[in-house]
């Protein structure tokens, strides 16, 4: 299940939904807004996207997971607009009956979606809104995908 929303989110209840008799590994990664950046101190970001590409690219994404891994159950939040110093940004849940494929799936799907799913960053730093680009670091992370 995938979900853009501005509202936020309760972990242990998006957790919770995932477990079911044949679950052995549930792994999750949940991303915050932090205060520093290469740039200065942040005190905000805001999150844009176009609705229909982001959610084709993040069912795409969760479906190449699924192709690769023997999972079963995926949770996945992205929240949107404005967003304050750590508040939760994003949730990738990952439900397998063993924690390699969830460990690995739920790292994979989180990868992708930092480079391949369109959302568009502006942190804001001393009152001024400053749009942010991939990093390198995250294009090195999905490549050792291929």
């Amino acid at each position: 299940m995938i979900s853009i929303q501005h509202q936020d989110f309760s972990i242990q209840d998006e957790i919770s939904a995932l477990q079911a008799p044949n679950t052995g590994a549930i792994v999750s990664f949940v991303g915050l807004v932090r205060e520093t950046a290469s740039h200065g101190k942040v005190t905000a970001i805001e999150l844009e996207y176009y609705p229909a590409m982001t959610q084709k690219s993040l069912l795409d994404i969760v479906a190449q997971a699924e192709q690769r891994w023997p999972l079963l159950g995926v949770r996945v939040i992205h929240r949107i607009g404005y967003l304050t110093i750590s508040e939760q940004i994003v949730l990738v849940a990952v439900a397998s009956q063993h924690r390699s494929a969830a460990f690995e799936a739920a790292a994979f799907i989180m990868d992708f979606l930092k480079t391949k799913a369109p959302f568009w960053k502006k942190e804001y730093i001393n009152g001024e809104g400053h749009w942010v680009d991939a990093k390198e670091g995250d294009m090195v992370a999905v490549s050792r995908w291929s």
